[in-house]
This record gives C-alpha cells, structure tokens and sequence, in this order.
C-alpha cells in the first residue's frame, strides 16, 4: 500500500467521524463520560502507527473540534480534547524517559493536570458554585480521582496492547485490502 496524501487523509478523516460516533453513542448511553473518551482515544493508534504522530495530532485536532461542537454533553467532549484524546501521542513521547519510575511520574502528572484543567474549566463556565451548594461533592473528590487514576494506567496498557496487536496482526490484513 503506498503511504500517498490521499490515503492519509482518508484514513485520519474516516477515523475521526468514527471518533466523534462513539461520542455520540457514549453520551445517548448516558454511561460514557469516561468510556467514551477511552474507546475513542485508541482510534489514533493505526494513523499514529502508519503515519506518524503529525497526521495522529491532525486526526484528534478535527475530532476534538468536531466532539466540541456535536457532542451535547461537555464534560465527554472536554475529557476527550483535554484529557485522553491525545493520549496515544503523547504515550509514545512519553515512553522514551528513563527510568521507569520517572515516565510514570510524568505520564500521571500530565494525566492529573488535564484532568484539572478540565475540572476547573467546567466548574468556571459551566457549573459556577457547585461545590459551595453540595458538600459531598468535595468529600467524592478525592474517591474519584484515585478511581480515574486506576483506569488511566489501565487505558495505558490498554494503547500499548492495541499498538502491539494492530502492529503484529491488523496491519498485515489493512496492507492485503487495501
């Protein structure tokens, strides 16, 4: 399969209208504010893989504008461009620090800050005084942060066993097709 402009453009534009479909569905779910999000991270991974990160970064870009202005629920759009749509790029960025501890420290601390920034965000524009009206609500915070912690490293494992299964199996039935 040649690698032409028009393939890589189809493929990323494909890509990201299927991004922005499961979205879609994880908010009609009612169930995937956090789901979604994940599910619709791992379709950077055959771009990244056959293109590169330039044209992974051009497929999230439209999907995350695209996730902004179809997707009626903020907090999955917003967890998706602020959080987890990059995810897969920045994993591959991320992997090349030494030692182990220390890509952990960063992936998380880079995991922690989005999350913040899209908390606080939300809380400013959407949600004024939320905290003040319910006092659970801070308590729940810190549970929540731990539990998404958790499905972080779990979505970490998750990209790299897609990016080695597309790797060793996907893509030698993507090349025979098309």
């Amino acid at each position: 399969m040649k690698n032409t402009q028009s393939r890589r453009i189809a493929l990323c534009g494909v890509l990201a209208a299927l991004t922005v479909v499961i979205l879609l569905v994880g908010h009609a779910l009612g169930i995937g504010t956090y789901a979604a999000p994940m599910l619709a991270s791992f379709l950077l991974i055959p771009s990244l893989v056959e293109y590169g990160s330039r044209a992974a970064l051009t497929q999230y870009e439209a999907a995350a504008v695209l996730g902004l202005l179809l997707v009626p629920d903020p907090e999955l759009s917003l967890f998706y461009a602020l959080v987890l749509g990059p995810y897969p790029v920045l994993k591959t960025w991320l992997d090349r620090l030494h030692p182990a501890i220390l890509r952990w420290a960063a992936k998380l601390a880079v995991f922690n800050l989005s999350t913040a920034v899209l908390y606080g965000l939300l809380q400013l524009v959407f949600l004024p005084g939320i905290l003040d009206t319910m006092p659970a609500t801070a308590a729940l915070m810190g549970l929540l942060v731990v539990m998404c912690n958790v499905a972080f490293v779990l979505c970490d494992y998750a990209v790299a066993a897609l990016t080695m299964v597309y790797r060793l199996r996907l893509r030698r039935y993507w090349k025979k097709r098309f």
